[in-house]
């Protein structure tokens, strides 16, 4: 048997299909604004619904109305969706913040694929750029900032010169043209946010920290940080909703 689980972001949205142990065998990543387009999805699960699928889905949202849309699509086909808020997590991961209701469903399933390590933190590249801290299986609390690619396009929108770029590595130099200028802004701005960040978070501690980078920045910045153990795993979200999925359903 096979079975559906996925990742609502604002900006994008991961289904993935397993194998009978829990393996992902086909990965897409598709624009969420597409799901409210709903002959788009429909076609989508037409294509990869079948009679050797688990009839439970699992997902992370932080988009109810993407959310509500997908459940709506595939009730009629006597499939149910369940969002990992749906169960008491608390079971599989402590939650050591104020507010639990407040924390998104994609940095809870982030640090549950990550509890496996002592002391963890995650950065997500995602529209807000994200770090969380895991320590002892225990989700800490963390940091949010604005996203890359976000920054990029509301500086464009809020301007009438100042072009959309794609950011370019080793900028070496301020800028001689607003392009390079531009570029020598993010890329050395985004350096000194991500640095400056991890080193607020672990400077009271004796232990190194493993990092895990995700996110469509991670490959990009990998590079720029000033510290060992670091890896990019692009399926830590998806980890951490099959290990709901295997606990709950």
């Amino acid at each position: 048997m096979n079975y559906i689980v996925g990742d609502i972001g604002n900006t994008s949205t991961k289904v993935c299909i397993l194998n009978d142990k829990f393996k992902i065998i086909r990965s897409f990543n598709i624009e969420t604004i597409q799901i409210i387009k709903k002959n788009f999805f429909k076609n989508f699960f037409n294509s990869y619904l079948n009679k050797n699928l688990s009839p439970n889905l699992l997902f992370s949202s932080v988009v109810p109305a993407a959310f509500r849309e997908i459940k709506k699509i595939l009730k009629p086909k006597k499939f149910k969706l369940f969002e990992i808020k749906d169960f008491d997590l608390k079971k599989i991961i402590k939650i050591n913040v104020k507010n639990k209701n407040q924390l998104g469903s994609d940095r809870i399933a982030n640090a549950i694929g990550a509890q496996q390590f002592k002391k963890c933190l995650i950065l997500d590249f995602g529209t807000a750029t994200t770090f969380d801290v895991i320590k002892n299986g225990v989700y800490e609390g963390g940091v949010i900032a604005p996203g890359v690619k976000l920054s990029i396009t509301n500086l464009n929108k809020g301007t009438a010169l100042l072009p959309l770029i794609n950011l370019k590595k080793n900028q070496k130099n301020y800028g001689k043209n607003t392009k390079e200028a531009l570029n020598a802004g993010f890329v050395w701005g985004y350096e000194g946010l991500i640095n400056n960040i991890i080193n607020k978070i672990i400077s009271r501690e004796k232990n190194k920290y493993k990092i895990i980078l995700t996110g469509g920045y991670a490959s990009f910045f990998k590079g720029v940080i000033k510290k060992e153990k670091i890896t990019i795993d692009q399926d830590i979200t998806i980890k951490g909703i099959v290990k709901v999925y295997k606990e709950f359903i």
